[in-house]
């Protein structure tokens, strides 16, 4: 279950998106290429520019980091870190406020990764109503590029 803060609950947010998946890799796997997250880029088509504001190769609590994804600029601060289990971090622009969580739970056969994301403001109000399924196919793609990620293995020394 994500931790919501209130502002973002799904019940209050303007869009809410769910996606999941099973991937057979270790949960240590899936999270080391979730915190490299200068690395998406080279694997996850909608995230470009990604920096990490203390120069810094992977997300730690409090990490800030500057990013563009579905072609807004944000800046983004990690709010919940439990390695390898949870992850989730804002994200503010003009119009758009965003919680973005990520839930890894450990199986038999490697784990299953939760990904919600609530958006508040008047952007993603727009954006849902003209491309409904916009934000829930790209999040899609990503779980499915970070399963064939982690299913050859864990990301390259920094």
């Amino acid at each position: 279950m994500i931790h919501w803060p209130e502002r973002y609950r799904p019940d209050r947010a303007a869009v809410h998106v769910r996606n999941e998946i099973d991937i057979p890799a270790a949960p240590e796997v899936v999270w080391a290429w979730l915190v490299r997250a200068p690395l998406w880029p080279s694997w996850y088509p909608n995230s470009h520019h990604v920096a990490l504001a203390d120069g810094g190769a992977e997300l730690r609590a409090g990490s800030e980091f500057s990013w563009k994804t579905f072609g807004v600029s944000l800046r983004s601060r990690v709010e919940e870190f439990a390695p390898p289990e949870r992850l989730a971090w804002n994200g503010r622009a003009g119009g758009l406020d965003v919680y973005h969580a990520w839930l890894i739970e450990r199986r038999a056969d490697g784990c299953h990764v939760l990904t919600e994301e609530s958006q508040n403001g008047v952007l993603p109000r727009l954006n849902h109503a003209v491309r409904p399924r916009h934000m829930s196919d790209f999040h899609q793609m990503w779980l499915d590029r970070l399963r064939e990620r982690a299913q050859s293995g864990p990301p390259p020394p920094e």
